[in-house]
């Protein structure tokens, strides 16, 4: 009901004021909507209850909340918030709270790069005051890698290489490209940047879209602190895709699948020897676990050259032999792509 009380008395106010029109000072116009926008700005506030929302920052989170993956735009965030650095708080939401809150100009620029995927958003209808809210769970680490991000921010080093060294100060762990983005002091190049670290530079950098559909779009990882071999950079993202895709994100030869558990990785490289000159079409990269086995007890089983007790192990020369450590405790099953001639009928 107090919304209703509210809107009587700004009804009665833009009722008097109709005689303040006739007036011939500019000032008392003024002057006589002044109440009126004050009870307006109390009436965005009142359509959530003190009981639910008892700040600003409080009833941004609770809109945002109750419409996640949808568009909301700055006016929504002033009405409901009843004030005009609605913006700060946005930010105060995701540097000091962690959540994944993106801007249209952040969202625009992910896209660019295909690393948007959600159908039912136009990103292109998206202007710099309009926000989404990417997850519904709270980030409880986003407080101290924003301060390193801070701290690396200031360096008189290139968009890159920021990018880099806080990705590899945060391996294993998930970053936003929200976050990606203020290492870049805002500049539109950052999510190119990092699609020139994972194809040209080879550091195994993951998204929902390029082989982790575990991950929350907007989500970015470092899987490993290693670069991939040079001759395994030469497959495009949208091939590595389409074969992920193509094979329903499981490995061809143990099943060993992504999608099965969220604490896997995927790893693309050539398992022949030398690799160079190998074929990097679609039809002639099947899926492939590598050489690490699963260990149910809970730790690393390494196969070596010739080991047949994983079902993916290789046993030619020139393999590539190897495993990592999941940060999280988890298991890597490492993805493989083998040239079909080398492939048994």
């Amino acid at each position: 009901m107090k919304s209703e009380k509210i809107r009587k008395e700004l009804q009665e106010l833009l009722t008097n004021f109709e005689q303040e029109l006739k007036s011939d000072s500019l000032r008392n116009k003024v002057l006589s909507l002044v109440p009126c926008f004050n009870r307006l700005r109390d009436l965005g506030k009142s359509l959530i209850p003190s009981t639910i929302a008892r700040n600003a920052r409080d009833r941004i989170l609770h809109y945002f909340q109750k419409y996640p993956a949808v568009i909301i735009s700055g006016d929504e965030l002033l009405v409901v918030s009843g004030i005009q650095e609605y913006a700060r708080r946005v930010r105060e939401l995701k540097v000091q709270f962690g959540w994944s809150i993106v801007s249209g100009l952040t969202t625009k620029q992910m896209a660019e790069e295909n690393e948007f995927p959600l159908p039912n958003i136009d990103v292109k209808s998206m202007g710099p005051s309009d926000y989404i809210l990417l997850s519904s769970q709270q980030d409880r680490d986003a407080a101290h890698r924003w301060n390193l991000a801070n701290e690396i921010r200031r360096e008189s080093s290139s968009v890159r290489d920021k990018i880099l060294k806080y990705l590899r100060a945060n391996v294993g762990q998930k970053v936003t490209g929200e976050e990606l983005k203020y290492l870049a002091t805002d500049r539109s190049e950052w999510a190119r940047r990092v699609r020139e670290l994972r194809t040209e530079f080879g550091w195994p950098i993951v998204t929902q879209n390029t082989g982790r559909p575990d991950l929350e779009v907007g989500v970015y990882l470092l899987e490993a602190d290693r670069q991939s071999p040079e001759h395994d950079r030469l497959i495009p993202d949208l091939v590595k895709r389409e074969v992920l895709r193509r094979d329903n994100y499981k490995c061809t030869l143990c099943n060993w699948s992504v999608r099965s558990n969220n604490l896997i990785s995927c790893e693309r490289g050539h398992r022949l020897s030398g690799g160079a000159g190998r074929s990097t079409e679609k039809q002639d990269l099947p899926s492939r676990t590598g050489e690490t086995g699963h260990d149910p007890q809970g730790g690393w089983q390494s196969a070596s050259p010739g080991d047949s007790d994983h079902p993916g192990s290789g046993g030619s020369d020139g393999d590539e032999v190897g495993h990592r450590a999941d940060l999280r405790g988890g298991f890597l099953c490492q993805f493989v792509w083998i040239s079909s001639e080398e492939v048994s009928p």
